[in-house]
C-alpha cells in the first residue's frame, strides 16, 4: 500500500518509485523493452507497494517515449558524449531532467538530492558527483528561477 498523507503520496513512496523508475529505465536501455512490459514486471516485483505506482508508471511511460528529447537535454549539460555515459547515471539523469522539466511541484532541490542518493545507492564510486554536476547545470537553466 502506498504511504499517503492526508490523499497525497508520501516521499517514501516517491522514492521508491523513483528506484523502481531508474532500474527500469537500466534494464529498458540493456533490452528495450516497451514501457507496458516493463511497469507490468516491476508492478509485481518485492516492494511494489510502497512506491507510488502511478509516480513509477509516469516515469518509464514519459521518459521511454520521450528518450530522443530527454537524451539530447542531457547533451546540453553532460560535459561527455551520451554514450560514454554510464548506463545507471544516465537512467538517473533521464529520471531527473524529466522532473525538472516536467514536473514543477517537484523542488529542484529535491530532484537534485534524489538524483544523488540515487548514484550514491546504485552508481559506480563517485558518480554521485558527476550526477550532481550535471542536474546542478540543468536546474540553473531550467528552473534558474526557482534557485537562490
Amino acid at each position: 500500500m502506498n504511504e499517503t498523507r492526508g490523499g497525497r503520496v508520501g516521499p517514501r513512496a516517491r522514492r521508491r518509485a523513483r528506484q523502481l523508475a531508474l532500474q527500469a529505465l537500466y534494464q529498458w536501455q540493456m533490452g528495450g523493452q516497451p514501457a507496458d512490459e516493463l511497469y507490468a514486471q516491476f508492478s509485481g516485483s518485492t516492494g511494489f507497494g510502497k512506491a507510488d505506482a502511478a509516480y513509477f508508471r509516469e516515469l518509464i511511460e514519459r521518459i521511454v517515449a520521450g528518450r530522443e528529447r530527454l537524451e539530447s537535454r542531457i547533451g546540453e549539460y553532460a560535459d561527455r558524449e551520451l554514450a560514454r555515459i554510464d548506463p545507471v547515471e544516465r537512467a538517473i539523469l533521464l529520471i531527473g531532467l524529466y522532473e525538472l522539466e516536467h514536473r514543477p511541484d517537484v523542488p529542484y532541490r529535491v530532484v537534485l538530492d534524489e538524483g544523488i542518493e540515487l548514484a550514491r545507492r546504485f552508481g559506480a564510486a563517485g558518480a554521485h558527483k558527476y550526477v550532481n554536476a550535471v542536474l546542478d547545470r540543468a536546474a540553473s537553466a531550467l528552473r534558474g528561477t526557482q534557485r537562490p
